[in-house]
């Protein structure tokens, strides 16, 4: 994954990372907390009826510009391909896999993306894009079973057949499947009829209502339709938002500047 405008030195900046960087587990997993607590999962686009530009050198120019200061996210097409950059800019080697969602009612295709990056002889799953209960940190493959403890999050991946994971969180103490993946490679032009489809069929909840999650070292600020959730050590607080109020409160809570 490239973009000829993608600058590391300016991607740190636009999630405020000013530590040293190196190829190690360390860096990737503090990067990934950085992005996630500055840089906004937002469906914008999508609800100004626009197809979401999988061009790498849009998507750098959406979330990062020229002076890292942009004031936009985006799903996880976008934030994980931005990711996606950055690690090759640190240069670790990934792959991202086709993730079937399994928290709805019905069989889903696979539709969501995550990487799986290599770094110090393991592959970490790494996903920037997932909403509401999406990893606040990388997992490592060579952990099925082990439940982790991310912030006030708890998540495990298993293993159902060998080469097949789940990864699930604890939602009201039971284990709750997110999505499933396998280690197949995917290129990035296989995400495009994917996000044809999540950027304009009715029935995905990105067409259905405005969607923009943003975690927090406590928790999580989501906005979901005219909803604002706000969870702070477990404990979720929950307001109506008039349409009026909306680009404040984007800008106030998730750095957002439509």
């Amino acid at each position: 994954m490239y973009a000829s405008n993608f600058s590391l030195e300016l991607y740190l900046q636009r999630i405020g990372y000013q530590q040293p960087v190196q190829p190690d587990i360390a860096t990737v997993t503090a990067l990934m907390q950085q992005q996630l607590r500055s840089i906004a999962f937002e469906n914008l686009d999508v609800q100004a009826k626009k197809v979401v530009s999988l061009e790498p050198e849009q998507i750098v120019a959406k979330i990062v510009g020229n002076d890292g200061k942009a004031r936009r996210g985006g799903y996880c097409y976008e934030v994980n391909g931005l990711f996606a950059m950055a690690m090759t800019a640190l240069g670790l080697e990934y792959q991202f896999v086709f993730c079937r969602p399994m928290f709805y009612p019905m069989r889903r295709p696979k539709t969501h993306m995550a990487l799986l990056v290599k770094v110090e002889g393991q592959q970490l799953l790494c996903d920037l894009g997932f909403g509401s209960y999406g990893l606040r940190a990388p997992i490592a493959l060579s952990q099925v079973n082990l439940a982790q403890q991310q912030d006030f999050d708890l998540f495990r991946l298993i293993s159902p057949e060998p080469g097949q994971y789940v990864l699930q969180a604890q939602l009201d103490n039971n284990w709750v499947n997110q999505y499933g993946f396998d280690l197949y490679p995917a290129d990035w032009l296989d995400f495009m009829p994917a996000n044809f489809l999540n950027s304009t069929h009715p029935d995905t909840i990105f067409v259905q209502k405005l969607l923009i999650i943003l975690q927090t070292a406590q928790g999580r600020k989501m906005l979901v339709g005219n909803e604002f959730k706000q969870t702070v050590a477990g404990v979720t607080q929950v307001q109506q938002v008039e349409a009026a109020q909306v680009a404040a409160l984007l800008e106030a809570e998730f750095g957002l500047k439509a």
